[in-house]
């Protein structure tokens, strides 16, 4: 995982700010999701690799997925679903295995 991306603990999740939010859920999106197929978009706080699949390594990923830190934090969270910010417009999704519904909520019982 990217350093920039960091997995925090429910004590530090329950203070911390938007941008440290997105961040934990992107962390938790690539530890259950490993894989370099799709780049999810979180501007301007960070972007991730992953979901299984064909590995990508250079220019624009043929699979992209971006949103603002709301819409991200109701999907991680499971406040909103994943076909819901979709149909919305509050995610652009376009290429294969852009469907992250399978993978979320990414909340154990943390605070949100």
């Amino acid at each position: 995982m990217p350093a920039r991306l960091k997995v925090l603990t429910a004590a530090e999740l329950e203070s911390a700010d938007v941008k440290a939010r997105v961040k934990h859920y992107l962390a938790v999106l690539e530890t259950r999701a490993p894989g370099r197929s799709v780049e999810v978009r979180v501007p301007p706080f960070a972007a991730v690799q992953a979901i299984p699949g064909v590995r990508h390594t250079r220019g624009t990923p043929p699979a992209v997925i971006e949103t603002d830190a709301e819409t991200w934090l109701a999907v991680a969270t499971g406040r909103t679903t994943w076909a819901e910010a979709v149909d919305s417009g509050k995610v652009a999704a376009s290429g294969e295995r852009t469907d992250l519904s399978p993978y979320l909520p990414l909340t154990d019982g943390a605070p949100q």
